[in-house]
């Protein structure tokens, strides 16, 4: 399990991050509400190491990542789907899948070819480039690219941005196909609430650094979050 232990974060004088805390267990996916600006990413940047936490704790079953690098967390099971998807554009689409080998043993280095039951389109792209697919393309190679690593975390920051609504089923089909699997925690950041109230099990929406509401999908006041997201 992932645990946020009411974590601060700083850029430079600026709190981002106000005693927010969140988890995400296994065969569950925990959504991230809120408007831009409100520190959705923030709070993805300090769970995967790219920006120190000033108070609090983060933890992975048990074992503290405060102070551990990126990397580190990617080898300890955390993987991240940015937003923007950040994709290599000139490497081909199975050269962008096996840069998800880094943090794996040997043994471990291949591509599972259960990824492309999940996103048959990458199979016949193999030989592309990155740069060369879609947008909703580019999307799925990087969540599987996050894939190949195994994790025991993902993180995804607005998947569905700037995709289109073929492609956003996809997505959803997968993360439901993942969470039920019971394997992983999903962490899903999304300013898309129809996205995220079909595949939320636990919810947090942000506003101005801070955690303002949280609770599971049994309690979940659909009016209550839109309300809140567009204020």
């Amino acid at each position: 399990m992932l645990v946020v232990d009411a974590i601060d974060l700083h850029y430079g004088a600026a709190q981002a991050l106000k005693r927010v805390s969140i988890s995400a267990r296994p065969g569950a996916v925990t959504c991230v509400l809120g408007r831009n600006g409100v520190g959705k990413t923030s709070l993805m940047r300090a769970i995967v190491g790219h920006q120190p936490v000033s108070r609090g704790n983060i933890t992975l079953d048990g074992k503290p990542l405060n102070g551990m690098k990126p990397e580190d967390r990617a080898r300890a099971g955390i993987a991240f789907v940015p937003q923007g998807r950040e994709i290599f554009p000139l490497l081909t689409v199975k050269e962008n899948l096996e840069t998800g080998f880094a943090p794996l043993k040997r043994a471990d280095r291949y591509i599972p070819e259960e990824l492309f039951d999940l996103f048959p389109v990458l199979k016949s792209m193999l030989g592309r480039r990155g740069g060369d697919l879609s947008g909703g393309q580019q999307q799925q190679l990087a969540i599987a690219r996050a894939l190949v690593t195994r994790p025991k975390v993902l993180v995804l920051d607005e998947p569905t941005e700037g995709i289109q609504p073929s492609i956003i089923k996809d997505i959803g089909r997968t993360i439901d196909y993942l969470r039920n699997k019971g394997e992983m925690a999903i962490v899903l950041v999304e300013q898309y609430f129809d996205f995220a109230k079909e595949l939320a099990d636990l919810w947090h929406v942000m506003d101005r650094g801070e955690v303002t509401l949280s609770g599971d999908r049994a309690s979940m006041d659909e009016d209550e979050i839109r309300r809140r997201m567009s204020v």
